[in-house]
């Protein structure tokens, strides 16, 4: 056995606190040898260790390939599957950043496992990404219970909808009569909203912070509006500071089953009814010129169109979101600051305020029981 090459480096665990220095990786110098070594106890997520290791196997095995004798190797095929496999990797690793809900599920279930055998797990070891909740032992629904136990600080917090089979964490906004629990918000510009639909599906960005950019997620958007009716406030402010909101009553979001479908109810507010395709008017059922309902309107990304009529539209605006005629309002877009021009209007849009070609400079998207009113609320609008 020739001499071995080892790489070891440095994790943490799920539960966030002590370091998993048991993984190693060996090579040989005779490519006849390969080791992992994981401590028992110890789960541990890197998706950059994971790619290098990978990586060199993938390398590894294409130069050890069986070749047929007198034959040369073929390096340019090698080569290529090589940046064949790197690239799917690639793309994996994209799938999973930002996923604070599916993170938090796993740890669960690894928690519920061990004590299923005995295994005692100290949860006071996991990293607490939360403000201080005081000595409140029970489970919140939403960030309505959050303020209502006391917490008037705006920030993250852990939440589990009644139906949700995971824990979430939540922006949850504490002005405006407090209780919002935040599912988007555009600041800057620099987080991208051109992402697939498990990124959507899951959530992605930075919802720890007051100023991140993030997208909460269908699953928990879905399972949050599921569990009581919900008023959906949209705030926005253009590039002058003028700011506008939109009420909209009785939000739903459906399933992946469903597409995440898109049901709102009455509008209220400054800013104009641009989502008008997704909720019924006075009169009866909002129609097209074809005579086409749409109400319901089904959520697409670029790699999910749901918008069969018109394809092109998903493509041209590079983001997730409830089209429907194209759209009226895509709060989802490219971020632009103010007027711009483009091939096509990807920007963050808000027809009704400023039209198709002016860039919203900033966007608040949150969801609040109906049932709670609160007297600061009477002077909002």
């Amino acid at each position: 056995m020739g001499r071995h090459n080892y790489v070891e480096g440095s994790f943490y665990s799920l539960e966030g606190q002590k370091p998993c220095t048991a993984l190693s990786f060996g090579v040989s110098s005779n490519q006849s040898h390969k080791s992992f070594v994981v401590h028992p106890d110890t789960m541990c997520i890197s998706m950059i260790h994971i790619t290098f290791f990978a990586n060199l196997l993938i390398y590894e095995n294409c130069l050890s390939a069986p070749i047929q004798q007198y034959q040369t190797p073929d390096p340019s095929s090698c080569q290529d599957e090589v940046l064949w496999l790197r690239s799917h990797l690639l793309s994996l690793e994209q799938s999973l950043v930002s996923q604070h809900q599916y993170v938090q599920e796993l740890q669960d279930q690894l928690i519920q496992t061990r004590r299923g055998h005995q295994d005692t797990v100290d949860v006071s070891r996991r990293p607490n990404l939360q403000p201080q909740m005081g000595n409140q032992t029970q489970e919140y629904t939403d960030c309505t219970q959050v303020f209502e136990d006391g917490n008037l600080v705006s920030g993250a917090y852990m939440i589990k909808p009644k139906d949700s089979p995971f824990s979430m964490m939540v922006f949850c906004d504490m002005s405006d009569g407090g209780g919002w629990t935040v599912f988007q918000r555009r600041k800057d510009g620099h987080e991208s909203f051109d992402r697939t639909w498990v990124e959507y599906k899951h959530g992605f960005g930075d919802l720890l912070s007051n100023d991140g950019e993030f997208w909460l997620g269908n699953d928990p958007l879905h399972y949050l509006t599921s569990q009581d009716n919900y008023k959906l406030r949209i705030k926005l402010q253009d590039l002058d500071g003028i700011p506008r909101f939109a009420d909209y009553t009785n939000v739903k979001v459906g399933d992946e089953k469903n597409e995440y479908e898109l049901q709102v109810g009455d509008y209220s507010g400054n800013a104009s009814d641009a989502l008008a395709d997704a909720h019924p008017h006075p009169g009866g059922q909002w129609y097209d010129s074809e005579g086409n309902s749409h109400q319901g309107v089904k959520f697409s990304t670029p790699d999910h169109n749901n918008h069969g009529e018109d394809p092109q539209c998903i493509q041209q605006d590079k983001s997730g979101w409830w089209f429907s005629r194209c759209h009226s309002g895509n709060l989802n877009g490219h971020y632009y600051t103010g007027p711009y021009q483009a091939m096509t209007d990807d920007g963050l849009v808000w027809y009704t305020w400023h039209g198709y070609w002016y860039s919203i400079k900033s966007v608040v998207m949150m969801i609040r029981p109906e049932a709670f009113e609160r007297p600061e609320e009477q002077n909002h609008n």
